[in-house]
Parts: structure tokens; sequence; C-alpha cells
């Protein structure tokens, strides 16, 4: 048995109530193998018994309810599957109802007609009577009609918990237990005093009794926020204790001058006047580059925000010092986009641009790795083609890489290896912006730069929502922009998990579509996912020089397609998207000069969720307020590219509610780190136990090594 001071060690099968069986099934279900796992395990929401309600009172708005009352009557109705219990259920003002549809031989046997019991429950409206499905029920005791019982905590289970009996209120019961066996002592304090005191805290002990059994609303909130902080804290601790370290350890190629290919393009080849935003970023990427140490910067910005011409002035910077640099892409399509774009801003500057990806074969192949190697290339663009071992660069100085997201750690990590005697600076841009929250916590140990401003003259795209009964109008609206000479995506949804019937809604579009724009006058190309790669390659491209007036698509097509023509993007099941993924495929219009639209099309029937979806994608064109409204959606696991982030794993912390305290937990230890960076003053010291306790379990998952 563990000794008194470590008693949070202890097994879980040695608490009161638990034992070698239960304590099988925490470990296996909840993931909890010692007591310190059993007190970090909190509810996700609390039941509020602070009132009772009247009988008389409840109407079809009533939510969850307390009752206190005569349980006047039990019978068995329906047969096999559909047997459940009915009981009558009254109180002064009135007569309610209450149904189980599981567990009815045992509350037969034990329920007494005529007792005086307690009621807890959602309120249901079936088929236009009110009932109460599967309530608690309890005998009136002195303690569950006091103000006692005020909040009761509902902690999270599982089919095979709730059959062991540690559904929420067993597992109430166990973490009572576990109370009864802990003093203040075995919960120290992990804060300085001076922080306690700045932001009135209470002490951890007193903070994890009130999250578990909290006595008030305010109790409540007060030890959540104690908590949530600490959990931030910590987190945003070992995040800049890395990037520090990052700072000091890795060494990076110094590019002190600013000359010809740079100056030369800003005053001769710019296309457009930068942005304020724009200018900041180079700013801040300047600084990176002349200070010795290994850049490693993560650029946001919205689609069209202009981070191409931001990642080549970059580049530029990188060859007036005499390096080379390369950007991977994740598709062949986008990889090609940003060859074209770029050898054509840099036409006339003397510099020398490649590409490489698979379809680069034979003699080509060979000649283009040679002049690599000899240093001839100043720029290669691919796919990850480029991280091969026979792509070797005689000095590269610089790697991007566009949707880094999109590429596995150790794919981007063969980078560095091709640079020597120092790593290359490192950029990763991104067009999928990332709530600032979100950022922080995910690339807290990188340095993000965001653009967060469209360049001037950039049109913005109109978003209507549409249902069925608009879809001869949405025809007429598609022939009217295909008269003027513009092209249109229809994109349908594929999920995995429907596949199939995913397709021949795909399919059925598609021949719907030939019947409304037949051929000869009209010609429409279709992509999917399960097609060939070769026969995607050419259905895209028949598209991109404008052979073709429709796309009918999956979302094979959300990064990487740009054809400046296309003014009209028609997503059919709107509702079955998310909101990320919609502002992606809206960004795939809006490219050129002409006004674009995007047109939502729906069902009647929407959730809640669906609509506000689609009202934010009808309200604005930001991306960053998309993200924001994407994160308070669908919470930050479900956010492209963090599902497989350990670091989101919180305890308590939100972080699509706890924005404030996540900025106030980052600032502190961002001031702690300045002033006392190895925690040697006294005050510092709990930190640093803590840390030395807990600290390896943050990790910088975000580092492109």
């Amino acid at each position: 048995m563990a000794n008194q001071h470590n008693i949070l060690e202890s097994p879980i099968e040695f608490l009161k109530g638990v034992g070698p069986s239960k304590g099988e099934l925490l470990k296996k279900e909840l993931g909890i193998f010692v007591f310190q796992d059993l007190l970090m395990h909190f509810p996700y929401r609390y039941v509020d018994k602070t009132r009772f309600h009247r009988i008389g009172e409840i109407n079809y708005q009533s939510d969850v309810v307390q009752l206190r009352g005569i349980l006047r009557r039990l019978n068995s109705v329906g047969e096999g599957r559909k047997k459940r219990l009915v009981g009558s259920f009254r109180d002064d003002s009135g007569v309610i109802e209450l149904v189980w549809f599981k567990g009815a031989h045992w509350l037969e046997k034990n329920l007494l007609i005529g007792g005086e019991y307690v009621v807890f429950g959602k309120i249901n409206n079936f088929k236009g009577k009110i009932t109460i499905p599967h309530p608690e029920i309890e005998k009136v005791t002195p303690e569950n009609t006091t103000k006692a019982n005020t909040f009761a905590p509902v902690y999270p289970s599982t089919e095979k918990l709730n059959a062991k009996g540690l559904d929420a209120k067993g597992q109430r019961r166990v973490i009572q237990e576990l109370f009864k066996r802990l003093t203040p002592e075995h919960i120290p304090e992990n804060l300085p005093a001076y922080l306690v005191q700045k932001f009135k805290f209470k002490n951890r002990f007193d903070a994890f009794r009130q999250v578990h059994f909290p006595q008030t609303a305010t109790a409540l909130k007060a030890a959540r926020n104690r908590l949530k902080f600490e959990e931030l804290f910590f987190l945003q601790l070992r995040l800049l204790q890395l990037r520090r370290k990052r700072r000091n350890a890795i060494k990076g190629h110094l590019f002190p001058t600013i000359g010809e290919y740079f100056n030369r393009f800003f005053k001769e080849k710019i296309p457009f006047e930068l942005t304020g935003a724009q200018k900041r970023v180079l700013r801040e990427i300047r600084r990176d580059l002349g200070a010795g140490i290994q850049m490693n910067r993560l650029l946001q910005g919205d689609v069209g925000s202009g981070k191409t011409i931001v990642g080549l002035m970059t580049m530029l910077m990188a060859i007036d010092n005499g390096f080379q640099t390369c950007l991977m892409a994740p598709t062949e399509i986008l990889a090609q986009q940003h060859y074209n774009s770029i050898e054509e801003m840099v036409d006339g500057l003397g510099i020398e641009v490649g590409f490489l990806s698979g379809s680069v074969k034979g003699k080509r192949r060979k000649e283009l790795l040679a002049r690599l190697a000899d240093g001839d290339i100043h720029i290669l663009i691919g796919t990850h083609a480029l991280i091969e071992p026979p792509v070797i660069f005689k000095n590269l100085g610089l790697a991007i890489t566009d949707e880094q997201h999109r590429f596995g750690v150790a794919q981007r990590s063969k980078l560095w290896q091709k640079s020597h005697p120092y790593p290359p600076h490192v950029m990763v841009m991104t067009a999928t912006p990332i709530p600032r929250t979100l950022a922080m916590t995910l690339y807290g140990d990188l340095d993000v730069s965001v653009i967060d401003e469209l360049p001037p003259g950039r049109k913005e795209i109109t978003t209507l929502h549409k249902n069925e009964n608009n879809r001869l109008r949405v025809i007429g609206f598609m022939r009217e922009e295909i008269s003027k000479g513009r092209q249109v995506y229809v994109v349908f949804p594929l999920i995995e998990e429907s596949a199939t019937l995913d397709l021949k809604n795909l399919e059925d579009g598609y021949e719907a579509l030939i019947r409304e724009f037949p051929a000869p006058e009209f010609q429409i190309s279709v992509v999917h996912g399960r097609m060939k790669a070769k026969d995607k390659e050419f259905e895209m491209q028949r598209f991109v020089k404008g052979i073709t007036q429709i796309m009918v698509a999956t979302t094979v097509i959300e990064v990487g397609v740009n054809v400046p023509n296309a003014s009209v993007m028609i997503i059919e099941n709107t509702e079955r998207f998310g909101l990320s993924q919609l502002h992606q495929l809206r960004g795939r219009v809006g490219r050129g000069a002409e006004k674009s639209y995007c047109l939502l099309l729906s069902s009647f029937k929407l959730s809640k969720e669906a609509k506000e979806r689609i009202h934010t994608m009808v309200r604005t064109n930001n991306g960053f307020e998309i993200a924001e409204a994407d994160l308070k959606l669908r919470g930050p696991g479900n956010i492209e590219g963090t599902q497989q982030s350990g670091i989101l794993n919180f305890k308590i912390a939100d972080l699509a509610q706890d924005g404030k305290i996540l900025q106030a937990a980052r600032e502190v230890a961002a001031r702690i780190l300045d002033d006392d960076p190895d925690f040697e003053r006294p005050e510092h010291q709990n930190i640093k136990k803590f840390l030395f306790k807990h600290g390896n379990k943050v990790k910088a998952w975000s580092r492109i090594s």
C-alpha cells in the first residue's frame, strides 16, 4: 500500500467500494489506474437540485425538473422489446407520468405504491403528452430534501460501467470515498502565492472538492476557473520553455543581406501594393533570418490573403544570401500552380525555378537533380518527391511547406537532413485559419504570423442559402453565368461511412445536370475520390483549361484548384459539411476579376447546429471569424489537423470557452520565464516541483522535426 504522503499514487482497486473487478473496468473504460486519475476525472455537467418544482408548473418548455410527491400507480405496458413500466406520480398541484424502458423488474420489486419519493429527470413531450422518461427516483430522506444536495455531479460513463454499478451515481459514491481519504497536504499548492492572491484563487484542495461536490454555482465557477488556469498555465509554461530551448540550441543560417533579387522584385515585379499585414509578417521573418537562429514559423492566412507572395519574398532573401530554397505542396496540382505563378513572377530576374513530382521521370529528372546538386536551381517546387534520398541540394537555406498538416512529421523532418551545417529555416503555410486560442496551444512553441487582411481589389464573395424549392432558379442562374463565359463548381459531400450512397448522389446529380446542360453546347467534368489519380488529373485540367464549364466534384477540389474564371460555387447538402470545409470550398471562387457567388443548397429540415453553420457562412467571409465559430460548434478535437494532438486532451479547460484564461496563463508563464527561467526563486519552488513531476507530459508535436 502506498505511503500516506503519496496516497494519490495508490492503485484504484485499493479504494473502498472499488476492488479488483471494478478497478479493472475503470482502467479499461476510463483510463483510471490510481487515485490521482480519479481525482482528475471531472464531471462533464451538473444537475441543479437546489429547488423542487411543482407538477402544476411544468409545461412543454420545461427542461430538467426535480419533484417531490407520491407514487400512485405502477403498470407494465406493451410486449417484448416495446415493454415499458409506467408510473403515475402526484403532488398537491397535479399528476405526471414516469416511464422506464429498462430495469422494469428491479423497479417493480423495489418501488412502493403510496411511498413518498424524490424524482429527477428531463421533461419529454410525447405526442402532446408530458412525461419524464427514465427519471432518477429515490425515497424521501432528510438528506435529499434539504439544501445539502445542491449540485449533483454527472460523470461520463459507459454501458459496461453502468452494468457494474459505476454509473454517474456509483462514480459519485467512489469519489466521495476518495475525499474521505484526502487532506490538503495530499494536494499541495503548485502556483506561487502571489498568483493565488492576484487572481483570488481557492487553494487546490478546495478547488478539487468544489469541482466534484459544489455547494453553490459561484463556488463551482471559482473552482473551475482555478483548475482551468492551472492546466493552461503549465501547458503554456512547457511550450514556451521548448521554444526558448529551440531558439537557444538550434543555430540557423545567417541571412544578413537584402540584395538585388529582393530589391528588383520589390521595385519592378510585385503585381500589387503589399497590405499592412504582409509588410508586418515580412518584418517578423526578416528579424528571424538575421538572428543566427533557426526560423520555425507558421504563416496563417485566409484564402487569397497573399501568402504566396510573402513566401516568395522570403525565398528571395535566401537567394540574395547565396542559398537555395524549396516549396513542398501536398498535391501535384497545387505544386504545379505554385510553380506556374512563381516562375511567372520572377521572370526576367535570372532566377532558376525547378519543378519535381512523381510524374517528372527519366532524363528530365536526372538533369534536374544534377542542376540542383550543382546549385544552378535557386527554387525547387514540388510534392513529397522533394524529400526522397536522391534529391540533394548544394546549400538549402529555406524550406517552405504549404498546408503542412497534410504532411506527416517524419516526412517534413527529412527536409532538415538536406541542409548543412545547420538545418534550413522553416516556414509552414496554411490557408485553414486557426482560432487564436488553438494556435497558442497547438503551435505554442512555434512563432505564428498571421496575414489578416485581404489585398485591395479582391472582391467579396456573395453567399446565399437556398433550399430544394429554389433548384430551378439555381439552374437558371448557372446558365446566366455560363453565358457570360464563366465556369461553375457543383460540390457533393463524400463521407467515408456512406461513400457508396454519396457516390450515387453525385452520379444522380451529374445525370440531372447533363439533362439541364446537354452536349455539345455544354461540357461537364466529374471528379471524385474513387477515380484513378491520372483520370482525376485529366478531368481537373479540362476544367482549368476552360474546356468544361461545370465541374461536378466531391471535396477533392477543396485545396489546390485555382481557376480565376470560375465564379460560382454550388454546395449540395450543405448541412453535411463542417464550417471550415465550407469556407475552403467557397475560397475556390473569387480568384479572378469577376463578381463571384457561393450558393448553399440544403434540405428543409436542419438541425440547430446546421442552421448556425449556414448563418455564419452567409454572414461573414472572414476565415478567422469562421474558425472561431467552428471551434465553438465542434470543439477543438474536431478541427482539421488537430485530431492526433495529445496536447488537446484537456481534463477541464475548454479552448472554445476559455480564451481569456488561456491568454492570462500564457502572459504569466512568459513573464515568469523571462524573470526566472530556472525557477530558482523561493516563490517559484512549487512550480519547479510540479514541473519535475508532471512536465514531461507536454510534448511539442507542432515542431517540424
